[in-house]
Parts: structure tokens; sequence; C-alpha cells
């Protein structure tokens, strides 16, 4: 297959090419056109690290079916467009043994970095709560040691009327249903 600036992909042909490549690379496709992960700084690596152990830590002490995943799942966001989360939690079943590919993680969460952050607080915010699952998005400071927390309407939030208030288009507010 061609280098992978020089083409464009569908979301499964990006899958099948990703998994070909040599261990340590990392892509992600944006609408098509791959992006090559710059490799992590000790710092990035440590916070991812730590996120994954905290979230770890709060599946047990509720005794929730979740689990955290750190690196490496691919979520596909449409059929162009696919990201791997620094972390990730879905809840439901055990994946399946290798599985590469997530439909439905409940929170996302980005360590920012140089080469990323444009694209993580920007179009990755936006596209992350385009899947039905996603209730909550984290944008991790590590140098500041600040989290940035995006909560979905889903979660109880709409941004016409701010964090524990529920606004009449929410689906689940319609409903009367538990919004968690």
């Amino acid at each position: 297959m061609a280098e992978p600036a020089s083409i464009r992909m569908t979301a499964d042909e990006f899958i099948a090419w990703a998994m070909r490549r040599p261990e340590g690379e990392h892509y992600e496709l944006a609408d098509g056109e791959v992006i090559a992960m710059a490799p992590e700084r000790a710092e990035h690596v440590d916070a991812k690290g730590h996120l994954y152990r905290r979230l770890m830590e709060a599946v047990e002490r509720g005794s929730l079916d979740c689990r955290a995943y750190v690196d490496g799942l691919a979520v596909m966001i449409d059929a162009t467009t696919v990201y791997q989360p620094d972390v990730l939690l879905r809840c439901g079943p055990r994946l399946e043994p290798g599985t590469v590919r997530v439909a439905d993680p409940m929170v996302a969460i980005e360590v920012l970095s140089q080469s990323t952050k444009g694209r993580d607080v920007g179009v990755k915010l936006t596209d992350y709560f385009r899947l039905p699952s996603i209730r909550h998005y984290l944008i991790v400071r590590a140098d500041a040691r600040v989290i940035i927390h995006h909560a979905g309407r889903r979660a109880g939030y709409h941004p016409s009327c701010g964090p524990g208030r529920r606004h009449d288009s929410d689906p689940d507010h319609a409903s009367g249903a538990d919004p968690a």
C-alpha cells in the first residue's frame, strides 16, 4: 500500500492497514486522511498510566461492569474517521480477544501533546460526542496538572443551561430516564 499521507482511506481500510504497521507506530484517521502520531514524552505516558489506574480503581470500588483501556483501541467515529484515545472507559461485556475496535466507549480521554493539542481540543471534541455512547470527554494538560471535563447531553449537561441542569431537548430528560 502507498505511504499514508498520499492516499485516502475508509475506516475499515485504515484499521486493516494500521494492523500491518510495525509495532510502536501509531496513526489516526481524520476525514479519510491518515495522521501519524509522534512518539510520546515520558510525562505523557505517566499521565495515561495514572488516569488508567484511577479509572480502574473507581470501577473496582463501584463494582461496575466496566473496564478502562489505555492506548491502542480504535474508536470509529464514522466511515472515514478513527481515533485512538489515550485512555477510554467502556462498560458491558468484556471485549473478545483480538478486538481492535470499540463501538461504544463511555469516556474518552486525550492527554495533550504539542503535535495533537489542536485536534484534541477542536475536532475531536465534536467528533467524540457524535457517538451515542460517549458521556464524557476529558482533555488532560499533564504539564499544568489540569483536566478539562466535557460532559455530553446524556450525562445531564447541555451547553445552554450549564452543568447539573437539564434541558428540554435532552432525550433522557424528555423520557424521564436517568441520564447516567
